[in-house]
Parts: C-alpha cells; structure tokens; sequence
C-alpha cells in the first residue's frame, strides 16, 4: 500500500487563501484604491468612499465568519470558566470558631464519616461521642472509616511529634513521641470500645499509616472540612458532589488501601472504664502489643485518652 502523500506547500497556501477569501479581498480593494490614488489621477469623492465602505464590510464579514466557525470553542471555553468560578466560590474558609461549627452540621444527619488525621484527638473526644449520640436518636446505621499514624512506628511517631510542636501554643501541653504514641493508641482502643457496645447502629475500621500528614480530613455525607494544626492558618469547607470533594473522597479511600488495617473483630471483654489488664490484653488480641516499657500508669492514661479526653479545642 502506497504512503499517503502530505500536502505541499502550495497546497497549504491554497487552503489558507480559501479560508481566509474575505480577509485577502479586503486587502485587495484597499491596495487597489491606494495605488490608483498614488499613481493614477485622483479617484472620484464618491468611488473613495465607496472602496473604504467596501473594505470595511468585507472585514466586518471575516469577524462574522470567525466567531460562526467556532461557536463550540467559544461556548466551551465560556461553560469552563463558569464552572471553575462556581467550584471555587463553594471552597470556604474557616476561621477560628467557624471550624467546630462547620464539624457540627457535618455531623447532622449523615450516615457516614471518613477521618485522616493524625492521631484523632479531637474524633474520639467529640466527634465519635457526638456521631454515636446522633445515631441512637435517629436510630441509623453509622460507617466510620479512620486513618491515623501507626503507634509502633516510633520514627514516625517523632517526626509527627516534632511538627505538632512547631506550631503549639506555649501554654498547650507539649507535644512528644511518648504522647503521640499513646493518643494514637487511645484513637483505636475508643474504636473498639465503641464498636462493642454499638454493634447495631455503627461499622467502624481504623488504618494505621507510616506517614506523617500535615492536615486533617474529616468528610461527611454533607460536606468535607480540612483543618491544619497551626490555628492561625485558614481551614476549609468543600460542599458535597464538587470536584474537591469528590476528589478527596478518592484519595482518602486510596490511603486507607495503603495503610495497615486493624482487625477490630476479635471478641476482649472490656468494662464500662476499661482496667489496665482489660486494656493490655486487647491490644495483644488486636496483634499490636503494648510496649514492654509501659507502666500501669502508661496503661491507664491510654484508657483515660480514649474515653475521657477533653475538647482539644475547648469547643
């Protein structure tokens, strides 16, 4: 089979000529009047006139023509910069007081709830009291899925540690390996101690990862909000079915496939105020031990964590 033979450059210029047939007579009556003006006796009033009004009726058919080629790209472009200025005009900033209140419709309502964070302070201390409390008065199933650091990994552990502290009040408790080891253990013993008592109403799972975020995600059935831990930056709120939205919605289900899942199924009998063995044999059943280092003190300040920590925030 013979090769397709490409356009010569005459070919081009042909086709460039008939596209552009009006822009070329245009320029031909305008040339034309100028040379008779220049080399020929001088052109009647009326025959001047009517050239330029000819040129310019010719020029104003080119620009009629142009847009008429293309409408598609026109509206399209139009249909982009719309929608670009819509989807940013429903990414809002939170300040100060607006965050707790933005988690607080986020919670109304909603049948489930996606956190990534670091260790989940704040999620044991209001969010999954709150969301629990929501679900017996409504009486729904609730699907919580949660990602947090890994309490095994002391490097990561460290390093989360040491940024938290970068940006601490002075007056805040100290942020350190030992306490970020310990409020990421509280986070999954809060989630199977919630998990036994609402078998009914709540599906809870807990992921640890081996990386240190520097946000927090925490999405709803209505919205998803992302907070920083230094309090003098902005904070966000994406509505529900946005581009952002749905887009972290994604990347936080392709997170949690990347990240150690914890089996929460086996069966540890734990009191309403877990004791100390109650809680050392849990986490021997959950197949992530204790570290030998921790003293009943350590053990009970863990099972104080999960069920008795204050607002971080003092919402």
């Amino acid at each position: 089979m013979s090769a397709r033979r490409r356009p010569g450059r005459l070919e081009h210029l042909v086709a460039w000529g008939l596209k552009n047939a009006d822009v070329l007579a245009a320029v031909l009556v305008a040339l034309v009047v100028a040379v008779l003006e220049i080399f020929g006796d001088s052109l009647p009033e009326d025959v001047t006139s009517g050239a330029i009004l000819s040129v310019l009726c010719l020029l104003a058919v080119s620009h009629t023509v142009e847009r008429v080629r293309q409408p598609a790209a026109v509206k399209e472009a139009l249909a982009g910069t719309e929608r670009a200025l819509h989807d940013i005009a429903m990414i809002r900033s939170l300040h100060g007081g607006e965050v707790g209140q933005a988690l607080e419709q986020a919670r109304r309502e909603t049948t489930r709830w996606q956190f990534k964070g670091g260790t989940g302070t704040y999620l044991r201390a209001v969010t999954l009291p709150e969301l629990l409390r929501a679900t017996r008065l409504r009486r729904f199933r609730l699907t919580v899925a949660v990602e947090i650091i890994d309490p095994r990994e002391e490097r990561v552990c460290a390093q989360y540690a040491h940024f938290r502290q970068t940006f601490a009040r002075r007056d805040a408790e100290p942020w350190t390996t030992d306490r970020t080891r310990k409020e990421a253990y509280a986070t999954v013993l809060a989630a199977y101690y919630y998990r036994s008592r609402f078998r009914q109403t709540l599906d809870i799972g807990v992921h640890l990862s081996a990386a240190v975020p520097t946000l927090r995600f925490d999405l709803s059935d209505r919205c998803l909000v992302i907070t920083q831990d230094d309090d003098r930056r902005e904070n966000f709120l994406v509505d529900q079915g946005k581009p952002l939205y749905l887009y972290y919605e994604t990347e936080l289900l392709e997170s949690r496939r990347h990240a150690t899942p914890v089996d929460l199924s086996p069966e540890v009998p734990l009191s309403e105020e877990p004791t100390v063995d109650e809680v050392r044999n849990l986490f021997e059943e959950l197949g992530m031990p204790l570290p030998v280092t921790y003293t009943d003190p350590d053990v009970a300040e863990i099972a104080v964590k999960a069920l008795n920590a204050p607002d971080p925030y003092g919402r």
